[in-house]
């Protein structure tokens, strides 16, 4: 489950997973973002099972929001400073496991699944062009107690970064981006490809995603560990119907207005975002103190980036740990 597995972000989904023969009933509401609600009842509980997973101490909690509820799963010092992470499209907090190794010593994590993503949160898609995931955004600060925080993104979960960011400057320490939407175009001949490979099954879809995420065949090798999460990825893409729209692109007077810190990593060969574009765009826009590196061998997928997102998140707390200043968060209902 590292963040070198391959991630749910890349492909539309083929139809549901064959058999069909889950037990229990799907959350209410939430086949309406699935094929089918065996493929929902499928994906939640290998999800609660990698929940149960999890590499270290956490606290499940589920914060009530206009949207719905929302899953967050905390781990980390109570008073340590604070880091909502945002996963990606296709995604759910699973991602964050090897990351939450790494830093929730420093750090006081928040990793929220998404609205509308297949993780436990409700359902709910508004429009990305609206108000609205900054208004969910703070209906989720809200309910674990946070005025301010720092947030890592990825994807479409940087896209939600830089949104909250733009709209609410106040209330951002730092930002930590890795491939974020909302700046580079958005590629689309990785779509097509994978309408064309969809008839060839589980080889198509595995060639389409590595295609995407910029990775060759040598590259995928993965644990035994890695494999099985691979395969929790390519069940999610059998399941689960991913969002179609186009995101909104960020103008240069926002990307201009954003005051927090931003430190942005994109991969040189990302198969569903010109990362050339992005750094050229926010070289140009120049928020203040932004810090862009392209990776010109990496994809859409980034590896090893750890230890350079904790030393920038920890930049202006070298001290802090579990003793130092942080949000506590407020307790919502316990997730089942």
């Amino acid at each position: 489950m590292k963040d070198d597995a391959i991630p749910p972000d890349a492909i539309p989904p083929d139809g549901p997973p064959s058999g069909g023969t889950s037990s229990g009933s799907a959350r209410p509401g939430a086949a309406s973002i699935y094929t089918s609600p065996q493929g929902a009842r499928a994906v939640e509980q290998v999800y609660r099972r990698l929940l149960k997973e999890w590499p270290v101490p956490g606290e499940q909690l589920l914060v009530p929001t206009r949207e719905g509820e929302t899953f967050v799963l905390a781990c980390g010092p109570q008073q340590a400073p604070p880091v909502v992470l945002l996963h990606g499209s296709g995604a759910n907090t699973a991602m964050w496991a090897a990351q939450a190794q790494a830093w929730s010593p420093h750090l006081r994590l928040y990793a929220v699944d998404i609205i509308g993503e297949p993780g436990l949160s409700a359902p709910s898609r508004p429009a990305t062009g609206s108000e609205a995931y900054a208004l969910w955004l703070d209906d989720v600060l809200a309910g674990l107690g946070l005025e301010k925080t720092s947030i890592v993104g990825v994807s479409l979960g940087g896209w939600i970064a830089l949104d909250y960011a733009v709209r609410r400057p106040g209330r951002v320490e730092r930002l930590a981006l890795l491939c974020p939407a909302g700046i580079g175009r958005q590629k689309w001949g990785v779509v097509l490809l994978a309408l064309l490979l969809m008839p060839f099954g589980r080889r198509g879809r595995r060639l389409v995603m590595r295609k995407a995420l910029g990775v060759s065949g040598s590259d995928a090798a993965q644990s035994a560990r890695e494999r099985a999460f691979g395969e929790y990825v390519m069940l999610i893409h059998r399941s689960f119907r991913p969002r179609r729209e186009k995101l909104p692109v960020f103008g240069d007077a926002a990307l201009r207005g954003i005051t927090a810190p931003m430190l942005v990593i994109v991969g040189g060969r990302d198969g569903l975002l010109d990362s050339h574009q992005t750094r050229r765009r926010l070289e140009r826009a120049a928020p203040p103190r932004v810090s862009v590196r392209l990776l010109p061998e990496a994809g859409h997928l980034l590896r090893g980036q750890e230890p350079e997102i904790l030393e920038f998140l920890r930049a202006e707390h070298p001290a802090e740990g579990a003793d130092g200043p942080g949000a506590q968060a407020a307790g919502a209902a316990p997730g089942s």
